[in-house]
């Protein structure tokens, strides 16, 4: 391997490759056209010696060689990237393109409404947003940062606590006509509550102890969305996040259900990163945006 011959413009395309699948995803990520992409692939494996991705005409697929140089080519171009805003800091803000991944309640709900003054206030940066309820592995998707509630799976990944989830008992006002509203915890087993598919339990705060209350409805959902949308739609209680139901609170689409008793457990909202090096200036500036929204959530929440 001749070091000198590793261009960062190839090293990027790899990248941007391998976790969009094909060049020509790569080409409209780097905002290059696919043939440039192609050369500076075939550049960096002619550099390297080895060949890195066998290539069909719409997609790509890593060699054994291929996997083992993607850690390290991801951390040459955060090192690069962090070395330029160290040595020469933009006056327009942060830079580049940063790759996120959310919920979707949470990503439409909080985080699509922040993006376009991030991005007045940096005019260099884009942004990548993959919305599930699936639990992506940051890591080996190259995602910048991932927004999640809730406690943590992978103890190997770094976070830091954005601020609180504070939950409410929610139902349309149809079905409190229809089925009466709960006044204490033990009155839920007899209502229908709607929760995310394989979820038998809501946890509630009750006289300052968490408390587990077992449930049952007719209707599971895979996705908080549908959760959100039976509820609204009269199929029963949910338990949702603030500031995913507080609209439809004020347009009178929902109700709060307030128990004499209990309240439902508020959760953590995270930010969390691949590595533990410095925070890059794309990510900083979302994150410290994150925060000051969520606050502002709170606030109105009170």
């Amino acid at each position: 391997m001749d070091a000198e011959k590793i261009d960062l413009g190839g090293v990027a395309v790899f990248l941007n490759a391998a976790t969009a699948g094909s060049l020509s995803a790569a080409a409209r990520r780097m905002g290059i056209a696919p043939m440039a992409a192609t050369r500076r692939l075939a550049a960096l494996e002619e550099g390297l010696g080895v060949r890195l991705m066998q290539r069909t005409t719409r997609s790509v697929s890593l060699t054994a060689e291929g996997q083992a140089f993607l850690p390290f080519a991801s951390t040459m171009l955060e090192a690069a990237e962090a070395g330029r805003a160290v040595i020469s800091p933009s006056k327009d803000g942060a830079a580049g393109l940063l790759r996120l991944t959310a919920c979707g309640s949470i990503g439409r709900a909080v985080i699509m409404p922040l993006i376009t003054t991030l991005l007045d206030k940096n005019p260099g940066l884009r942004v990548d947003m993959l919305l599930t309820d699936t639990l992506v592995d940051i890591v080996s998707t190259g995602v910048d940062v991932a927004i999640r509630i809730g406690e943590l799976r992978d103890s190997n990944l770094v976070a830091t606590s954005l601020g609180v989830n504070r939950r409410i008992l929610c139902a349309s006002p149809q079905y409190l006509s229809r089925h009466g509203s709960p006044r204490r915890l033990d009155d839920l087993a007899g209502h229908d509550c709607i929760a995310p598919t394989g979820t038998l339990h809501w946890q509630f705060n009750v006289g300052g102890e968490e408390r587990a209350v077992r449930i049952s409805g007719r209707v599971t959902v895979s996705s908080i969305d549908g959760v959100f949308d039976a509820c609204v739609a009269g199929a029963g209680l949910a338990v949702l996040s603030t500031w995913h139901a507080d609209a439809d609170i004020a347009s009178g689409k929902l109700v709060q259900v307030e128990l004499e008793d209990a309240s439902p457990r508020s959760l953590e909202i995270w930010a969390v990163y691949p590595t533990k090096r410095q925070l890059l200036p794309k990510v900083r500036v979302f994150v410290d945006a994150m925060r000051e929204r969520l606050a502002e959530c709170a606030s109105e929440a009170a």
